[in-house]
């Protein structure tokens, strides 16, 4: 969190776009509907690519500095709303969002499985779910692990020379037993 406060004003010219390279090729490949939430929203890059077709979109991170500035790319639309809190500790009741997005998360998590567990958590069933893991950190096998074991099925896990991470696209399954 402190690291992120300390650079939350660099943070998109540093960032952007590899971001917006991952929300491409993500959302290029599945359609997501509201409500949504993007676990670990950072200064908000996502929101410029999903609010126009959803109802809802929370974003969360646990960064203050990085929420403000969230706040204001949030000012341009009346469908985001923001939450600081940590992405292990989602405030949100079980099974409330059709669409959950964590990119550039996972690796900075220090359990990722119990992160997706959290995710699955806040998600309905059929959910679809979108992270990325970074190449350095998970290899394609362990991601594909990581989210098999935490109860997604792994549509598809892109991956683009271009890109520093994975893009998985799973969607929570519908049998919860």
């Amino acid at each position: 969190m402190r690291r992120y406060d300390l650079t939350a004003e660099m943070y998109d010219k540093r960032y952007r776009e590899e971001q917006e390279a991952k929300y491409r090729v993500a959302l290029e490949s599945v359609a997501i509907d509201g409500p949504v939430l993007d676990v670990g929203c950072g200064t908000g890059l996502l929101f410029d690519h999903t609010v126009a077709g959803v109802d809802t979109l929370v974003g969360v991170d646990l960064a203050k500095r990085l929420l403000l500035i969230a706040k204001e790319r949030a000012r341009k639309v009346e469908n985001v709303h923001l939450v600081q809190a940590d992405a292990d500790h989602l405030p949100f009741k079980l099974g409330f969002f059709r669409a959950v997005c964590a990119f550039t998360m996972l690796q900075n998590m220090p359990k990722p499985s119990e992160s997706l567990l959290e995710i699955k958590r806040a998600a309905k069933p059929g959910a679809s779910i979108l992270v990325t893991g970074l190449k350095k950190t998970f290899s394609l096998q362990a991601l594909e692990d990581l989210l098999e074991n935490a109860g997604l099925d792994p549509v598809c896990i892109l991956d683009r020379d271009f890109l520093k991470c994975y893009v998985a696209i799973s969607f929570l399954r519908k049998n919860l037993c």
